[in-house]
C-alpha cells in the first residue's frame, strides 16, 4: 500500500493513497458526527450544518466558493450519514491545495447568514417532504425508528420540518463547536496527492481548532417494532428486519456475506425465489448496516397489493433455511464478489479517499486490503449458518409498511417466525 497516516497535535489525522499515474485527486473533511450525535433538541442540525457550510464564510460568498471550485474544473459536496459527515472535493492534480483551503474555510470560517439559513431552511423542508412523497425512502425511516425507538440512532437524518425551522445561526455555531474537533477529524486524499504538502497544509489550516471534548454519542438499544402507513400507493413497500452486528463485533463479516447471499444481487436466493420464480414483486434486496455499537440486518421489497400476504411468509421462510442450508459454493462466490468491489474502490480516487476516511474513523487506522481479504476468507458456510441463526433465532423484528398493506401479517405472526 501507498498510505501514508499522520496525526497533527490537535488530533487531526491525515491519510493519503498516493496514485501518480492519474491527473486528478480526491480530498475531504469526515467528521465523526452526525444525526445519532444530536440531542431531541438539535434533531437534524447536523444534515443543516452540511449545508450551511457552503453558504458564505468570511473571505467567501456561497457564490464564491462554488465559482472558484468550478474554475479550476473540480467540484464539490458533501453528505451527512448516521455517524459521521463528510465534505469532500475531486480536483486536478494542481489545485489540491486550493480544494484544501476551501474545505477549511468553510469548516472553520462559515458565516450563517441569517438570510441563507433562511432559504436553507426552506430547501431542507422541501427535501422532507419529497421523503415523504416517496414510499420508497420514507419506508426506512420509519423502519430506522421502529428499530431504534426514542434514540438519536432511531431518528431521521434531516429531522422534522418543526425542528429544522427551530434553528438559528448561534444554535448552529454551538453544535459545530461542540463536535467538530480535532480528534473526531479525518483529511483523507487519494489520487495525485503528496502526503508532506497536505499535512503542511491540514496544520497550517486547522491548527485553531480545539483538540478533545466532543461527548460520546448514546448507546444503541436495538429494540424493534412495527410502523404501519396504509396509504393509496400502487406498491406496497416494506422492510422487515432484526438487530445486526456492530463493525467491531465477531460477526460482521458473516453479517455481510449473508446479506449478499440472501439479496445482494440477481443470483441471491430472494431475487431468484421471490422474484424469478414466484413473481411476487419487481424489487427485493437484503442489507445489513453496521454501526459503531450494533447493525440492522434487514430485507426491502416493494409488490402490488394483490401479493402482500403471499410476499411476508415467503420472505420469512427464506431467512430460516438460511441458518439451515448455506453452502460453500455460496459462500465463495460472494467472496468473490466482495474482493472484487474492494479491488474497484481502489481505482477510483473519491471512494478511495472515503474508505480510508471510515476506516479511521472506525477502527481507528487505515485497514490493508490484504487484511480484509484474509478476513472475508476465513468465514466459510458453517460460520455464516451460525451467525444467521444467531441473528434469525430468539430475536424481535422491526418492520415498516407502507401503501396497500392491509392484508400484510400481523406483527405478533410476523415475530413468531423469530422465536
Amino acid at each position: 500500500m501507498t498510505v501514508q497516516t499522520t496525526t497533527l497535535d490537535n488530533g487531526m489525522t491525515v491519510i493519503t493513497d498516493a496514485m501518480p499515474h492519474l491527473e486528478s485527486a480526491a480530498l475531504g473533511v469526515w467528521v465523526k458526527s452526525g444525526s445519532r450525535s444530536e440531542t431531541v433538541d438539535e434533531h437534524g442540525v447536523s444534515h443543516l450544518l452540511e449545508h450551511m457550510a457552503f453558504k458564505g464564510t468570511k473571505t467567501r460568498s456561497a457564490r464564491e466558493i462554488a465559482e472558484t471550485i468550478e474554475s479550476v474544473g473540480g467540484d464539490i459536496n458533501a453528505a451527512t450519514s448516521i455517524e459521521h459527515t463528510g465534505y469532500f472535493a475531486r480536483v486536478l492534480k494542481d489545485d489540491v491545495g486550493l480544494a484544501g483551503d476551501i474545505l477549511a474555510d468553510i469548516l472553520q470560517n462559515s458565516v450563517f447568514d441569517e438570510n441563507e439559513l433562511a432559504r436553507e431552511q426552506r430547501v431542507i423542508c422541501q427535501e422532507i417532504g419529497a421523503t415523504h412523497d416517496n414510499p420508497d425512502d420514507h419506508v426506512f425511516d420509519l423502519f430506522q425508528e421502529a428499530a431504534f425507538p426514542d434514540q438519536p440512532i432511531g431518528r431521521t437524518i434531516l429531522g422534522t420540518e418543526t425542528s429544522v425551522r427551530g434553528f438559528n445561526a448561534d444554535s448552529i455555531r454551538s453544535y459545530m463547536d461542540t463536535h467538530y474537533v480535532g480528534d473526531r477529524m479525518v483529511i483523507s486524499a487519494a489520487g495525485n496527492v503528496n502526503h508532506d504538502e497536505l499535512v503542511d497544509l491540514a496544520h497550517d489550516r486547522f491548527h485553531m481548532l480545539k483538540p478533545t471534548g466532543a461527548p460520546v454519542p448514546e448507546t444503541a438499544r436495538y429494540i424493534g417494532g412495527e410502523y404501519r402507513e396504509v396509504s393509496d400507493h400502487e406498491q406496497a413497500h416494506i422492510v422487515l428486519g432484526l438487530e445486526g452486528r456492530a463493525y467491531n463485533s465477531d460477526g460482521f463479516y458473516a453479517a455481510q456475506i449473508l446479506s449478499t447471499i440472501l439479496g445482494g444481487g440477481m443470483s441471491s436466493r430472494l431475487f431468484q425465489e421471490v422474484r424469478e420464480r414466484r413473481g411476487l414483486c419487481y424489487s427485493v434486496y437484503a442489507f445489513h448496516w453496521a454501526f459503531a455499537d450494533s447493525g440492522i440486518f434487514g430485507v426491502a421489497a416493494a409488490t402490488g397489493a394483490e401479493d402482500v400476504a403471499e410476499l411476508l411468509p415467503v420472505l420469512l421462510d427464506e431467512l430460516q433455511r438460511s441458518t439451515q442450508d448455506i453452502t460453500d459454493a455460496e459462500v465463495a462466490r460472494v467472496r468473490a464478489q466482495i474482493r472484487a468491489g474492494l479491488l474497484m474502490s481502489l481505482e477510483s480516487p473519491s471512494a478511495r479517499a472515503g474508505q480510508l476516511a471510515r476506516q479511521q474513523i472506525l477502527w481507528g487506522r487505515p485497514i490493508e486490503l490484504q487484511e480484509t481479504v484474509d478476513r472475508i476468507n476465513r468465514i466459510d458456510a458453517e460460520r455464516v449458518k451460525h451467525v444467521a441463526g444467531q441473528i434469525f433465532k430468539d430475536a424481535k423484528p422491526a418492520v415498516a409498511g407502507i401503501g396497500p398493506v392491509k392484508s400484510m401479517p400481523d406483527y405478533a405472526r410476523i415475530a413468531d417466525h423469530f422465536k
